[in-house]
This record gives C-alpha cells, structure tokens and sequence, in this order.
C-alpha cells in the first residue's frame, strides 16, 4: 500500500475526510475509489458515496476478497446512514465472514455493529440484543466501543431502562473521549441529552406533568395501575394487558382511568370510544358490550362499576391508577418520531421501521406535508422526507413499542 493511501486511510479514521481526499481525489485505482468514496459519506453526499464504493468492490474483485469485504462493509454503512433500510444485509453477514476468516476482525466487528443498528433501527430488539451479545468490545479500538455502548443505551431507552441506558452512555463518553472524532462525540452527546429530555406525560387525578425516562422507569415498577398510551398496554407490577388491537376497549379505559377515582359519563365514554355527538340506543347497546368486555379484561386488577351517570374504576390491589401519555398526541408521532433523526428517510424506509404499510406511510406524510411539518426532497423514487426535530423531548419514545418482545 502506498503512502499517500495510508495517510488518507488514517485521515478517515480520525474524522477528517477533507484531509484524505486531498489525497487521494484525483486517483482511480481500487483503493483510493474505496476511500473517496468513504470520504464523500462523512461529508454527506451518500449517493456518490455509493457509487465509489460500488466501483471499488467491483475493481477488487473475487481475487481479492479481503479488500472486497470492506468496501461491502461501508456499502452497508452507507445505506443504514442513507436510511435505505432494504439493503441486503446477507452480503454484509458473508463480508464479515471474509474479514473475520482474515483475520481481519476490527472491521467484522463494525459490520457486525452496522447490523445491530439497522435491526435497533426496525425495532427488532430481541434480535439486535441476540447479535450485540455475539460482540465482544473489550478488544476493539474506542471508535467501536463507542458504537457498542450506543447500541447499548439505544436498546435499553427502546426497553425504558433509563438506569441502564446512563450506564452505557457513561460507557460511550469515556471511550468517544479516547477515539477523539468529533462526529462520534456529537452523537454521544446527543444520546446524552435524550436522557433528560421530557418522554412522557403523566396523567392522574384530574392533573398532569412531564416525565423523565428514569421517572417512567419507576413507574413501571410501582404499585400502581398504568394505563400506558404509548404502547397500549395496562399494566401493574407483573401483570401486563395487552389493548394494541383493541382500541375501544383501551380508549374506555384510558378515559376511566384518567377520572379515577371519579366516574365518567356516558355521553363522555361514547365520545371518546366512539367518536360519537348524539348518542342513541344503539350506541348505549354497544357501550353495554364494550363495557362488559373490559369489566372482564381487568377483572385481575379492577372492577368496573356502574353508577347512575355512568362508569367508575374500583381498584383490588392496587393504590393508585395514572395514565402515562406521550408527551405530544400527535396522530402521526411514530413518523415524527424516526424523522426528527435529521436524516432523509424514504416512505418505504419509514414502512419497514414502523412495520405498516407504504401506503400507510404515504398517507401519514401527505397530512403533514400539508401541516409543513415534513418536507420532501427530489422525486419519484428517489424522493426523501426530512422533518426538524421536536425540540426538548425524547422522540426515541414516540417510536412505536416493541410489542412481540415483552
């Protein structure tokens, strides 16, 4: 390898990617290729990016392998960062393979981490903790343990362990301090502050306040009864009801639980669950069944009682019943959510990390296109969608529960 391609490759490595294509700019071989193209990535312009790398591998070819893998590995860097989700990550699992059978093992590490932030990105938690545990940081240079920690505090928030998430984040600032690469500090530092940004909204007794993570933590853990609306669950210590696809029966008792220990009307109980001005017969017949539904759905928690304006939750272990709101009831927050990453999603992206359909998507960002609360970028295919940031609130828990895991 010649001089001038070492020193770019340890440009790249320390965060200046103008300083390695000073040197490297106006070459065509397969090496500087890989490391324009690595250059053109941190500053920003993915699609040329890609095409460099894609450029790269081919030149290396099967003859040599080693080289090829890597440029696979930021091919797949590329796109998690481009968020084009869809990328194949069997070529990224066959890469490692090459590198680590090479002894190249920094580098099937990283691949390994890029395949854990693309599953912690789609939500598939259970999966991308399995793979984390496969990793082991201790041996790798602080850059990487930087993204082990990450991925770390980014499962655990997901999970709603803020105790553990301050502990990998700890974790990341002391060895982002030893990588000294500005861009990986950033993102510490951004982690950082999603700690203590507001999560959530606590609502009880006719009243409400703003929550931390480490306030929901010991929610979660109290002997109260939650009615949680960000992931559509209720919940008491070990006892978790699941309302997802149920959604009278969660609005009837959210509304008994954001009363309680009051009643609640019928008219206001039809409204809520029903959308429904004038109420008749029918739907009194109707909230009759709801009723008798959820009355049998809470029985290892609470009854559900009649009274003469309406309905009233009487509690059997249990002290209390609040009810834990996103801190911004926005129809389309998930969305909001995964965009106020900064980054240029595609509606399919956004699909495949909310698991709905595209079509879903296109709708959701139609309506806030219309609100300007997201802005499209190019056309057709090639279309992405941005959106500024919530400010001071913790988006990672606008994102949609991870339900199949619990």
């Amino acid at each position: 390898m010649d001089s001038l391609i070492t020193a770019a490759g340890h440009a790249l490595a320390a965060g200046d990617p103008l300083g390695a294509l000073k040197r490297v700019a106006l070459r065509d071989d397969p090496p500087a290729l890989a490391l324009r193209g690595i250059a053109m990535a941190q500053l920003g312009d993915f699609a040329r990016a890609k095409d460099l790398v894609k450029r790269a591998a081919r030149a290396f070819g099967a003859k040599e392998p080693v080289a090829r893998a890597r440029c696979i590995v930021a091919e797949a860097e590329i796109a998690l960062v481009s968020r084009d989700l869809n990328w194949p990550s069997k070529a990224l699992d066959t890469a490692r393979l090459t590198l680590d059978a090479h002894g190249d093992h920094v580098n099937a590490a990283y691949g390994g981490y890029l395949d854990v932030r693309r599953l912690l990105l789609i939500g598939r938690l259970d999966e991308a903790e399995r793979k984390l545990g496969a990793l082991d940081p201790a041996p790798l240079p602080p850059a990487l343990r930087t993204a082990h920690a990450l991925v770390v505090a980014g499962i655990a928030m997901r999970r709603l362990q803020a105790k553990k998430s301050r502990a990998a984040i700890a974790d990341a600032q002391r060895a982002a301090r030893l990588a000294r690469i500005p861009a990986l500090t950033a993102e510490v530092d951004t982690a950082s502050r999603l700690l203590d940004a507001p999560a959530a909204r606590l609502i009880a007794r006719g009243g409400e306040r703003v929550l931390l993570l480490d306030d929901v933590e010991a929610l979660q853990n109290s002997k109260a009864i939650v009615i949680d609306a960000c992931r559509h669950v209720i919940r008491c210590q070990k006892t978790e009801l699941s309302l997802a696809t149920r959604p009278v029966l969660f609005a009837l008792a959210r509304a008994l639980g954001e009363a309680w220990p009051a009643d609640v009307s019928r008219e206001t109980l039809l409204a809520r669950a029903f959308r429904a001005r004038h109420a008749d017969d029918s739907h009194r017949a109707r909230l009759r069944v709801e009723m008798g539904r959820l009355r049998k759905l809470l029985a290892p928690l609470a009854e559900v009682n009649a009274t003469k304006p309406g309905f009233a939750l009487v509690l059997r272990r249990a002290r209390d019943v609040v009810v834990l709101a996103r801190p911004v009831e926005e129809e389309h927050a998930t969305v909001l959510a995964l965009l106020a990453d900064g980054e240029a999603w595609s509606s399919s992206a956004l699909a495949l990390a909310l698991g709905t359909s595209q079509r879903s998507v296109q709708r959701a960002l139609d309506e806030l296109a219309v609100e300007n609360k997201v802005q499209p970028l190019g056309r057709g295919r090639a279309r992405r969608w941005t959106s500024p940031s919530l400010p001071g609130l913790a988006t990672m828990l606008l994102l949609p529960p991870p339900l199949p895991d619990h």
